[in-house]
């Protein structure tokens, strides 16, 4: 063999990205060179056709074996042997069996300078005679001290020192080029099975939103409607504005859907659940090192939301200091992570929410006025429940449909005096206290098709409306229960829930998704109430 040839076979391995593509490359390599017969190569796998395995009574172990992988050659009589075949006798080598699987078991490399001599090593003698075979030489593929494999060659012309030293290191870049084929292999099924899963996910949303879309027939909620049919294919900002509670989030959602921009992503930030310190880091990124505890690179939102949605919940929770930052990347688009110089830019539709009166706000000094006039470009104001009572019973039966396409009821009822008693509340929580009512209800009544329980839930006494701040000293009195009946009735509410769900208190239809919290929440008061499973 030609060292050069060696040195030139290496470096092609080593770009190579799959397994079968390194394997064939260096076969093809080997027999390319001047007086090499035969070249193959096998790797270690576990044991598959022990039953009618040529060499079976030679395995001391058949859980595991050497299986032939590539192979290729020149015979005397090409047009009657095929050396590149893998289904022949030696397929499969016993580790420990012969030249082979000694090298296979011992990662200890072989040269037999004359077969000639070494006969007993070989196992057809004749063929060796008839093809002018004259050395064998064999180099374990080890990587970490982990024998992969076996890299075999007959030649018809004697080896020195040197090319059986080049023949170790080729057999060394075999086994990191191996390793490496694995890794890209894995790490491209991992990219499908992400891309995969986003594209799930991303129907999974489309679906959800499509399911739970905004539910209402009264004229006030139209009027919103149409106000969102106008806005959402402009690129222009959007402040929502609304109790909690009346879905403002929603909005932003169907605004999104039904934009220009609908096939990027919606990136959603709750602005009140963000330490101060953090703001800016949330934001707009920060580079490794910038801050104490910032270890590597990190994307903020506005590039995540890059020629999509980015919904400011909670808006007038952003500190005055950062909201001229904000304004900037609104104007401009343009901003600079922290602890970096470089300035990205970014194309970024926002929607905006709050449930507080912004103009108070601008007005206190709290909340900038040039920001509330870039953020309210189109300004929407979110009826309350109470302003559209009309579309209490639509509600109503979208949150029983709900339950019962996935799983959670059967044919629930609800009787008009209960649905009267509904339409009567004033719903200081709005949409989602409705829907947790319902919910609530719905566990209760442990998915049955009898009428829906609300006896405990919303009892005469709150069906009064709203108690005015001064009712106290009117001598009103207010609907109110001991903390022994309250610790009682939770428990009750909680069990319900659990055996709702199977006892599974994560992930969607969990107990504390019925709930409407947090699963760590419900972990927490399940210690406190000392609720635990029985095993049967």
């Amino acid at each position: 063999m030609e060292l050069e040839s060696l040195q030139s076979l290496a470096l092609q391995v080593a770009q190579e990205r799959s397994v079968q593509a390194v394997l064939d490359r260096i076969v093809a390599g080997l027999v390319a060179m001047p007086g090499i017969a035969l070249a193959r190569i096998w790797l270690r796998a576990p044991g598959d056709i022990c039953g009618k395995c040529p060499m079976r009574l030679k395995c001391p172990d058949q859980t595991e074996c050497l299986h032939l992988a590539a192979s290729g050659g020149n015979p005397s009589k090409p047009d009657v042997e095929d050396w590149s075949r893998l289904d022949g006798d030696f397929r499969r080598f016993p580790l420990g069996a012969l030249k082979i699987g000694t090298i296979g078991a011992t990662g200890t490399p072989m040269l037999l300078p004359d077969i000639t001599v070494d006969q007993p090593w070989i196992m057809h003698p004749k063929w060796a005679v008839r093809e002018g075979i004259r050395v064998f030489a064999g180099q374990p593929l080890i990587f970490r001290n982990e024998i992969l494999g076996v890299l075999g060659i007959f030649s018809r012309r004697p080896l020195d020192a040197a090319e059986f030293s080049w023949l170790r290191i080729l057999a060394d870049h075999a086994a990191v080029a191996m390793v490496n084929s694995r890794a890209f292999a894995e790490i491209e099924r991992l990219r499908d099975q992400l891309r995969l899963e986003n594209e799930y996910l991303r129907e999974e949303v489309r679906q959800e939103r499509a399911f739970s879309d905004i539910v209402g027939q009264s004229p006030a909620l139209q009027k919103l409607l149409e106000q969102i049919g106008l806005v959402a294919p402009t690129d222009a900002n959007v402040l929502v504005l609304g109790e909690s509670g009346t879905g403002k989030e929603l909005i932003a959602c169907a605004i999104h859907d039904r934009s220009r921009r609908a096939h990027a992503a919606m990136v959603k930030v709750n602005c009140a659940a963000i330490p101060r310190d953090l703001f800016e880091s949330e934001f707009f990124g920060h580079a490794r090192g910038a801050f104490t505890g910032a270890h590597r690179d990190r994307v903020g939102r506005f590039e995540l939301a890059d020629g999509g949605t980015l919904f400011l919940d909670e808006v007038s929770e952003i500190p005055l200091e950062l909201q001229g930052k904000l304004l900037r990347v609104l104007q401009e688009g343009s901003f600079e992570r922290v602890g970096e110089e470089r300035t990205r830019r970014v194309d970024v539709r926002v929607v905006a929410a709050s449930n507080r009166e912004l103009r108070r706000e601008v007005e206190n000094g709290t909340f900038r006025q040039d920001l509330y006039f870039r953020l309210s470009v189109f300004p929407l104001e979110v009826p309350s429940l109470r302003d559209r009572r009309e579309d209490i019973p639509l509600l109503v039966h979208h949150v029983i449909d709900t339950a019962r396409r996935q799983g959670r009821s059967r044919d629930l009822q609800i009787d008009a005096a209960q649905m009267a008693r509904l339409a009567r509340y004033d719903w200081p929580g709005n949409v989602r206290e409705l829907q947790n009512v319902v919910e609530r209800a719905i566990i209760l009544t442990r998915g049955g098709s009898r009428p829906l329980d609300l006896e405990q839930l919303l009892p005469e006494e709150r069906e009064s409306g709203f108690q005015p701040p001064d009712a106290a000293q009117t001598g009103e009195s207010r609907a109110f229960v001991t903390q022994a009946e309250w610790q009682r009735r939770e428990r009750e509410n909680v069990m319900a829930a659990l055996e709702a769900a199977d006892w599974r208190i994560y992930g969607p239809g969990g107990a504390a998704a019925l709930l409407g919290i947090k699963p760590t929440t419900l972990a927490s008061r399940l210690r406190t109430m000392k609720i635990r499973k029985l095993r049967g």
